[in-house]
């Protein structure tokens, strides 16, 4: 496994790649590695020639009352992780390299509307981070295709439109969500619950299942179906609901009557801890 944080290094490992026929597989991360990271790397591995995985905190992502510096940063462990796993390069940038100056200096891509919906409400500046740094490791990297999870739903909806939108030559492959026995998605966020916590956290996972089952049973009013949601919430958690939606899977828009082309999804406070979760609408 190679270790690089040169960009130089980099690209002369990836032009040697594509000269020799071989496809490259990208599964872009901040680090602090968890199972549903591996669950993306474990695809990547098996659908490619080379698997890339990159390590960057990206400081443009964080809001001003979200704590950059106390971000979770194992290297060691990550490193032992994926070299077990068999990846064949791990890309660890420093903010110089990525950025030059200071980081909020550099050129910003900026996705105008999808990106000020849902989370995007309460952090406007969030997803200009992610897709700023998300197309500078693509233009770097250069792969046939890079693993998304859809835990992040609305970021992948972001990035596969920012890939659309600039005709990249990339395929955007969403990876199903991983989660803990009690359905709490696996998240970085999760180490800051209690036991106790995690256990109550299982209630969001049972929402977004009760308004699966009552679209099956016959209900498209999206109304009905997040008050009924909502109230199950709110009766059996101490959960603060930021939002709770059904939207189009495509555009993120709301929608008044539910179809099978439509995502259930929430993101709220568990204590201090912020969690997000969604599923699909299906018959």
């Amino acid at each position: 496994m190679l270790i690089i944080s040169n960009i130089s290094d980099l690209k002369n490992e990836m032009h040697r790649a594509k000269k020799n026929g071989k496809t490259i597989g990208l599964v872009p991360t901040m680090g602090a590695l968890h199972e549903g990271h591996l669950s993306l790397i474990k695809r990547s591995l098996s659908e490619n020639d080379q698997t890339v995985v990159s390590i960057f905190v990206n400081p443009t992502q964080f809001g001003q009352n979200e704590d950059y510096n106390k971000y979770p940063r194992q290297i060691e462990k990550d490193r032992a992780l994926l070299q077990k796993k068999g990846v064949d390069i791990v890309f660890e940038p420093t903010n110089d390299t990525i950025y030059f100056e200071e980081p909020d200096s550099g050129t910003i891509i900026y996705e105008p509307t999808m990106s000020q919906k849902l989370c995007g409400v309460t952090r406007p500046e969030h997803f200009k981070g992610v897709t700023s740094i998300v197309l500078r490791l693509f233009n770097l990297v250069q792969p046939n295709r890079a693993y998304f999870g859809e835990k992040d739903y609305q970021q992948l909806v972001i990035i596969k439109k920012m890939v659309r939108d600039l005709f990249l030559d990339i395929e955007i492959v969403p990876c199903p969500i991983e989660r803990e026995p009690n359905g709490l998605a696996l998240s970085l966020r999760n180490v800051y619950l209690s036991a106790t916590e995690k256990s109550a956290a299982a209630v969001i996972y049972q929402s977004l299942q009760l308004v699966k089952t009552m679209f099956t049973e016959g209900e498209t009013d999206s109304n009905v179906l997040i008050d009924n949601a909502c109230s199950f919430l709110l009766n059996k958690s101490r959960i603060k609901i930021d939002y709770f939606k059904i939207v189009d899977n495509n555009n993120l828009e709301d929608v008044l009557h539910v179809h099978s082309n439509c995502r259930i999804i929430f993101a709220g406070f568990l204590g201090k801890t912020r969690l997000i979760d969604n599923a699909p609408i299906t018959k």
